[in-house]
């Protein structure tokens, strides 16, 4: 069986709360765009994992397994599984690639198992394996809150094109938090943005992120990215905690041009679509 394991971006993202837990609490917009990772999963005689790029970990760091055995644990099915992930999403992007992983995997498991998990199940075992693991379970724009445990699904009036641009170097989110100074970092209006995602009214003043102020000093190369980006169309923003960085259009060829004019250059690029 396959699924298709669809990347993400944080049309704004607002921390403002340290839990007595440790966890941050957040609130933000996400959205999926068209551009995934494929994965293929099959119930076989001995267990086997390939994968189209080497840096991906064979091993129980690896979000796949990951999820595998917290389905275990939960229901008691335990196979054999031969996996392949056919990897396109990068890693310490801020897209959400390996959660998106999970995701797909916690999708396919219940179709080669023949079971249907309850809600509050699948949101148990989305969060025991990361924070953004629900909302990537059913890829629809949302306002995730809490640690990414709480959705609030909206719909979007207007069809809006993302132009992906990713530094060589990532950005490590535990680096990120640690250094996020919330006195002086960027608070979001999340409300302000639905309403104008909702009703189709100007959204660029409201797409802002918390995280960018200490990733911005983790990694240079997100302000250069910035940028250029802002040059070409008015707008940038970084998504999650880095290092990825889009600008958002309605016009498909502007963005187009952008993407060919980078597409062999240091920086990954890719042009794509908000699903809605």
């Amino acid at each position: 069986m396959i699924d298709k394991c669809f990347a993400k971006v944080n049309l704004a993202l607002d921390v403002f709360n340290i839990r007595e837990d440790g966890y941050h609490d957040l609130k933000s917009v996400m959205v999926p765009i068209s551009f995934f990772d494929e994965l293929r999963i099959n119930i076989a005689e001995e267990n086997q994992f390939t994968c189209n790029k080497e840096y991906i970990t064979n091993n129980e760091s690896n979000s796949i397994f990951k999820m595998i055995r917290e389905f275990e644990k939960e229901t008691g099915i335990i196979n054999k599984y031969s996996i392949n992930l056919n990897k396109h999403i990068p890693t310490k992007a801020g897209l959400a690639g390996g959660t998106s992983d999970a995701a797909g995997t916690l999708r396919l498991l219940q179709k080669l198992n023949h079971i249907t998990l309850s809600t509050q199940t699948i949101r148990k075992l989305c969060v025991a394996v990361g924070a953004d693991v629900f909302f990537n379970y059913y890829n629809k724009p949302a306002i995730v809150s809490g640690i990414g445990d709480e959705l609030e699904f909206i719909d979007i009036k207007d069809d809006y094109y993302i132009l992906i641009m990713k530094p060589r170097m990532g950005v490590s989110t535990k680096q990120a938090y640690e250094l996020l100074d919330m006195n002086i970092c960027d608070h979001p209006n999340i409300d302000a943005l639905v309403e104008m995602l909702k009703n189709g009214g100007e959204i660029l003043p409201y797409m802002q992120n918390s995280l960018e102020q200490p990733a911005l000093l983790l990694n240079e190369d997100i302000k250069k990215v910035k940028a250029i980006l802002r040059e070409k169309t008015g707008n940038s923003l970084m998504s999650g905690s880095g290092s990825t960085v889009f600008t958002i259009s309605k016009n498909k060829e502007i963005l187009a041009n952008i993407n060919n004019e980078y597409l062999y250059s240091e920086y990954f690029v890719r042009l794509t679509k908000i699903i809605k």
